[in-house]
């Protein structure tokens, strides 16, 4: 009886919470609700709590608080209207209960039902089935940008508040999705000009990709918090003071630095926590009214440098030029006190909300003006690349993604109109920029009066010219000449015409040889040959026999090693220890116990091969990559390649670890930088050979202009020795840096 009262009273609790969500949710609507879209949103409430009434998260919470989470940031953060909000509450209820899509349309309206739909589609993939699904999956999710953007936002939302709530999953999974969030929902939210939600995607993607880098910098941010406080409170008195007496109407903000931001700078720039100097910016966002925005921010600019002096090279200036995201704003470096570097960003309330919102602040101020939003213009060109739906799933994502980040130059046509285009973008990008069929007509271009090759890498501020003929046809080496994926499209697409028809006849010929050697021609036998002879596609297989790249030679030797590949599969599950054929990246194993890598929860000893992209040791953190042809290949989590692995493949990712390394011996590879004392090289030497268990596999040091500049390789037998002798190195006077350095 007691049991039962407690429960009812936990469940009115909880009922109490939902009705509370449910108010906060229409109160912090960006936009104004009428009665009708309140009526909307209250309906699709209804629905959903009814819908998910007997559903729990993996937390033990009601499920409906997720999907009031997820309208509440498409409401305040990404500033959507009433049928978003709506498609919010109601994005899992078809997917996850007996409602249909017709049952949505018959509730609600058309819109809504379209949207849900779409959230429906991109959830609704078979899991881990074979190779490149997951791009597969994020290849549908891009095709729903096509249908309506507000998909794609609800979406961001949804990944978001998952993120967020993500404590209770296992630790595979955890990484699994934080990987998806790095290596395409944050860029996606970057792109769409989603700054807010982009950074916490960041963030949260690091929390559970490095855990430990991820706490390590937390913990400092917290260690440094007071002192940074109190330097920006310095700064923005000063600046306060001048801005006052010029009756200008602002608010300062101090923004530190994302974490994200903080491990990305650390990375590139090879630094430590310390190292990094603006681990925080200053913004400060004005009132003005239309006509006197731009005049105003310059006087801003004006009155920040007459008090700090600022870095030439790192004024951005995106109130002339604004991105193609839509983001304005002018970002000044200046010398602070104490001689540290800090961004300034200067902003008014309109360009403020549009950097919070993108999108949708974005329409808000655009009051039916006729001119296209970057949006627009970014949204055409993806439809264009989406027109070509034939290439390989994985390449089409590595394509895309390449367009979310990529920063932007301003170059101008012959008529000095301003176009944007990616950083890195040719003069070729530049003509497919125009229209496809001038890039593909094009013979020759000319920059700023002058005739330079086709793959001429183009600067802001940069004037093009197109010279066309109507006998020019794209080579396959245009392809290396472009960097836009609309280029490389539209190249491949007319490329493909003709890879198409000798393709067709290759396939016949392929057939009629196979049938002598007495194999049929199937699926399978077609993956095998493309395997065989290392290509990527049955099309590039079969262009090549059309051609006749590959002889009849070649096509036994395949028949051959497929009678043999019984024999050879049985060979290699008998042998269960690390590999001893390749003696450079595995030496034969001297001690009997706790030195060596085991896969998966039973801790299997497999076949593997450390990978050459980031050549991990005993002790580093790894994980195992299952490839096609070559076994199970061992990555660092760190690796460069980890995100793009561990969000295409979940499937084919293996948990690694080193049990130990007492007795093996791994070659790692130290860069060290500092000045050129008396003495230096004999110190180095005595302490790396002297005081470790180490060898000196080569050496090279060099100085130049009092700067000394040296690289070892060493051979150690674990991670702790090699920390220890980078550690005992730093302490010889006039050393400034040591690193590691890992092949690229």
């Amino acid at each position: 009886m007691n049991n039962a009262v407690m429960t009812e009273i936990d469940l009115e609790k909880e009922n109490k919470a939902i009705a509370q969500e449910y108010k906060e949710l229409l109160r912090i609507s960006y936009q104004t609700l009428t009665p009708e879209d309140k009526k909307l949103i209250r309906k699709a409430f209804d629905v959903s709590v009814e819908a998910h009434k007997e559903q729990r998260r993996k937390s033990g919470e009601a499920y409906i608080f997720h999907p009031i989470a997820v309208a509440k940031i498409v409401a305040s953060e990404i500033g959507l209207g009433a049928t978003s909000i709506a498609a919010a509450l109601l994005h899992d209820v078809v997917e996850d209960t007996p409602t249909t899509i017709q049952d949505i349309e018959r509730l609600f309206n058309p819109k809504v039902a379209q949207i849900v739909e779409g959230l429906t589609k991109i959830s609704m993939v078979q899991k881990d089935l074979n190779a490149s699904l997951q791009a597969e999956n994020f290849r549908k999710m891009i095709l729903t940008l096509n249908d309506d953007v507000r998909v794609i936002l609800i979406k961001l939302a949804d990944r978001l508040h998952n993120m967020q709530t993500m404590e209770s999953m296992q630790e595979d999974k955890q990484t699994k999705i934080a990987s998806e969030t790095l290596y395409i929902y944050a860029p996606l939210a970057h792109r769409l000009g989603l700054y807010n939600i982009k950074t916490k995607l960041e963030d949260l993607g690091l929390k559970y990709t490095e855990p430990a880098v991820y706490n390590d910098i937390v913990s400092k941010i917290k260690e440094t918090k007071e002192e940074q406080d109190a330097y920006i409170a310095d700064i923005t008195a000063v600046l306060k003071t001048a801005l006052d007496e010029e009756g200008i109407e602002y608010i300062i903000k101090g923004r530190p630095k994302s974490i994200y931001s903080i491990r990305r700078k650390m990375k590139a720039q090879n630094v430590s926590f310390d190292e990094v100097y603006d681990k925080f910016a200053l913004r400060i966002v004005y009132k003005s009214n239309p006509h006197d925005e731009k005049f105003l921010a310059w006087k801003i600019y004006s009155i920040v440098t007459d008090h700090y002096r600022p870095s030439p090279s790192r004024l951005r200036d995106w109130i002339s030029s604004p991105k193609s995201t839509g983001y304005e704003a002018l970002h000044i470096t200046v010398m602070g006190p104490k001689g540290r570097w800090v961004e300034v960003q200067v902003r008014s309330e309109r360009m403020d909300e549009i950097a919070e919102k993108g999108y949708a602040a974005h329409y808000k101020y655009k009051n039916g003006a006729t001119e296209e939003s970057g949006l627009d213009v970014w949204l055409n060109l993806l439809k264009e690349a989406l027109e070509n739906s034939e290439t390989n799933a994985v390449d089409f994502v590595e394509d895309f993604k390449m367009n979310l980040y990529s920063k932007e130059i301003f170059v101008f046509t012959p008529k000095g109109e301003i176009k944007s285009l990616p950083k890195g973008a040719t003069s070729l990008d530049f003509a497919f920029s125009i229209h496809s069929e001038i890039g593909i007509r094009t013979r020759g271009t000319r920059v700023n009066g002058k005739l330079v090759p086709l793959n001429f890498e183009l600067k802001s501020g940069d004037q093009i010219e197109v010279i066309t003929s109507q006998h020019q046809k794209p080579t396959v080496n245009w392809l290396d000449y472009v960097t836009t994926s609309r280029a490389k499209t539209k190249i491949k697409n007319v490329l493909n015409e003709n890879t198409k028809k000798i393709g067709e006849e290759g396939k016949e010929l392929l057939t009629r040889k196979l049938k002598h050697l007495k194999i049929t021609l199937n699926e399978s036998v077609v993956n095998e040959l493309v395997n065989f002879f290392k290509l990527k596609t049955s099309l590039d297989l079969f262009y090549r026999v059309g051609i006749g790249a590959i002889e009849n030679q070649q096509l036994k030797d395949y028949a051959a090693q497929k009678s043999n590949t019984f024999i050879n599969f049985f060979k290699n599950k008998m042998k269960r220890s690390p590999s001893t054929a390749d003696e450079d990246i595995h030496k034969p194993i001297i001690s009997s116990s706790y030195d060596m890598l085991v896969f998966g929860k039973e801790h299997d000893k497999l076949d593997y091969k450390l990978s050459p992209c980031c050549n991990p040791i005993p002790g580093d953190d790894v994980f195992g990559f299952v490839t096609i042809n070559e076994g199970i290949k061992v990555h660092k989590k760190d690796c460069p390649n980890a995100i793009g692995m561990q969000s295409n493949y979940a499937y084919r990712i293996m948990t690694a670890k080193w049990i130990d390394s007492s007795q093996e011996e791994f070659k790692a590879i130290i860069n060290i930088t500092g000045m050129d004392v008396l003495g230096l090289t004999n110190q180095l030497t005595k302490v790396i050979s002297n005081n470790m268990h180490v060898n000196i596999q080569s050496i090279s040091l060099s100085t130049d202009a009092g700067i000394f500049h040296g690289q070892v390789a060493v051979i150690v037998q674990n991670n702790t020795i090699l920390k220890k002798m980078i550690n005992n190195i730093k302490k010889i006077d006039g050393i400034d840096k040591v690193t590691r350095v890992y092949k690229t």
